[in-house]
């Protein structure tokens, strides 16, 4: 093939207008000039670079002077365009390049061979005259090509060279160019816009793949390389099953990995697929009709769900959020937007060890997720289900807090106050469902202050009793006794005993009441609606068997230095007379919050 591209190049060099081969006419050639040189020996140096790259690379004497690299010669100025086009949006070639019709173009110097030694109009006229043969009629091409020399070597064909593989690349189709892109994508190696165009992105992508694979890292695909690329991503999506699937309920479109999960049921606003053959991948299609409202609760929901582990990246804007969640069994991604009316997304579940597989998985569905027409999950598919839907939120396990109880506002930035026992146990506590953070933690009196991350908006803000109270003085217990069944505080109501705790503690006082594990933490009030305590857990001994209606709180003398030392100055009342139970209900309602540990 070589010799044949010299042969050609020995004919153009000999004629570059009104050039005839063996009797045909070649129309308007053309070249895309790269570069020019002042130097012959400067330009063949650079035109055997260039050749290491590009298999059609000619020099040519220019008659300003200086000698060209060009490629070509192309049938037509098009084709030529097309290739400078092509080459420079792919940087390969200088920016400055252009197309040359070759109107400049005196003697060829490369390939080498062709050489200098006649000048274009001699080229083709006999050097002398003869009288053993009449000279020739037209104009004599380069030696003609032989066989023997590509049927008689039995040598095996030579490995692709880079300028081969140049070639081959530069012929490829869009589409495989882009097969190719996202190829490199699945493998992680490319992270860019798949538009069939290989840039600096590309090429550093491709290097990158051929030198994990033991390649020479060119940044250029031999066939053979494409081929092994293409073929193991092609099985690696063989094997998950990764399937476009329409679902006409939810009006969804995505890809699925058909060979992990497989349909189970409906249960709005969910589409469940459960693990296939024990492979621990689950999916959600989120379908619903709703507002910002709805996405605002279904963002809140979410969370509340055991696949969606409480550690992870989470945000929200006014129409979309994702969640991610992981601990050391699962991992999630869940993401949901709102548009005309209707809240769609999906949830992806996979086994925490098979991170770096599933995130192929996860790239593919985010890639393909779309929308179809204005369909959502119709809210009444499904069969009922025979279990406590206190549990179960559309078929999903809830997740529940290791303890919950309760406390209250000691400020108007939504300070809460509440029992110290447990929280250093915590990876996350909430007040009312927003993430807090423990300011500060007194062991020796058993109390705790919470500060919110984003500011609230207390209702009532406790007032601290400063009068004396003596044994005998009615009370009430604020406190969320019902945390799973109910969403407000109760009040128990009891007598104040003595001043001291079980043990003859100063701090703490002793109640005649009958009170429950969720109102730990919640504040004692006097008749006045006044804080006169703080309820503490039972500590007594496992093999003590105390009255029912015996509870220990802490007293607001003990706790009002110690929170006024760390920045908490609490409120004085100045409150007086007895109140309507309704009326005491309703401060309490006001200052008491639930508080939840997770872990």
């Amino acid at each position: 093939m070589k010799s044949v591209r010299r042969a050609i190049s020995a004919v153009v060099g000999a004629g570059l207008t009104g050039m005839l081969w063996t009797g045909m006419a070649w129309a308007e050639p053309a070249w895309v000039q790269i570069e020019a040189r002042p130097s012959l020996a400067s330009a063949e140096e650079r035109a055997r670079d260039w050749a290491g790259s590009f298999p059609d690379v000619a020099g040519y004497a220019m008659s300003t002077g200086w000698y060209a690299i060009a490629l070509g010669p192309f049938d037509s100025l098009q084709d030529a365009e097309a290739r400078l086009r092509l080459l420079r949006g792919e940087r390969v070639i200088p920016l400055d390049s252009y197309v040359s019709d070759g109107s400049k173009f005196r003697q060829q110097f490369w390939p080498v061979g062709v050489g200098l030694s006649a000048a274009p109009e001699a080229a083709t006229a006999p050097s002398e005259p003869t009288t053993e043969a009449p000279a020739p009629t037209a104009p004599q091409a380069a030696p003609p090509i032989t066989a023997p020399s590509i049927t008689a070597d039995p040598t095996p064909a030579p490995v692709e060279t880079l300028s081969e593989s140049r070639r081959r690349e530069v012929a490829l189709p869009r589409e495989e160019r882009m097969a190719i892109q996202a190829a490199l994508q699945w493998q992680g190696f490319y992270s860019s816009t798949i538009d069939g165009a290989f840039g600096r992105g590309t090429r550093s992508a491709i290097a990158d793949w051929q030198t994990a694979q033991g390649f020479e890292p060119t940044g250029v695909l031999a066939s053979a390389q494409q081929a092994q690329l293409l073929d193991a991503v092609a099985s690696e999506r063989a094997a998950l099953g990764l399937t476009l699937t329409e679902e006409p309920e939810s009006g969804i479109a995505i890809e699925l990995p058909l060979g992990l999960v497989e349909f189970d049921h409906y249960d709005p606003p969910f589409v469940h697929y459960r693990a296939k053959d024990g492979s621990g991948v689950s999916v959600l299609l989120i379908s619903q009709q709703g507002d910002q409202n709805a996405l605002f609760g279904l963002y809140d929901v979410m969370q509340t769900l055991e696949i969606v582990p409480m550690e992870g990246a989470r945000s929200r804007d006014r129409d979309a959020f994702t969640l991610t969640g992981q601990n050391a069994r699962i991992h999630s991604y869940t993401q949901a937007k709102l548009a005309g009316g209707l809240i769609k997304g999906f949830t992806l579940v996979y086994p925490a060890d098979q991170e770096a597989r599933m995130a192929r998985v996860l790239a593919a569905m985010q890639a393909s997720f779309k929308p179809l027409g204005d369909t959502a999950l119709d809210a009444t598919l499904g069969k009922p289900l025979a279990v406590d839907r206190a549990d179960l939120l559309s078929g999903l396990n809830v997740r529940h807090p290791e303890f919950a109880h309760s406390g209250f506002y000691v400020d108007d930035k939504g300070a809460v106050l509440t029992a110290a026992a447990g929280l250093d146990t915590c990876t996350r506590i909430t007040v009312e469902d927003q993430d807090v953070d423990l300011a500060f933690s007194d062991a020796a009196l058993g109390i705790a202050v919470l500060t919110p991350r984003k500011p609230l908006a207390p209702a009532r803000v406790a007032a601290f009793q400063t009068l004396a109270i003596g044994p005998g003085a009615e009370v009430a217990v604020a406190g969320f006794s019902y945390p799973e069944s109910l969403s407000a505080p109760v009040l128990s109501f009891g007598t104040l005993s003595d001043l001291t705790g079980l043990a003859g503690e100063a701090t703490q006082a002793r109640l005649a009441a009958r009170v429950l594990p969720g109102d730990v933490g919640g504040p004692v009030l006097d008749t006045t609606g006044a804080v006169i305590g703080m309820l503490l857990p039972d500590g007594h001994a496992p093999d003590k068997l105390l009255p029912q209606d015996l509870a220990v709180a802490v007293q607001s003398s003990a706790m009002a230095p110690a929170l006024a030392e760390r920045g908490f100055a609490p409120l004085a009342s100045d409150a007086s007379g007895a109140l309507a139970a309704e009326d005491l209900a309703e401060i309490a309602q006001g200052l008491t919050v639930q508080i939840a540990c997770w872990k």
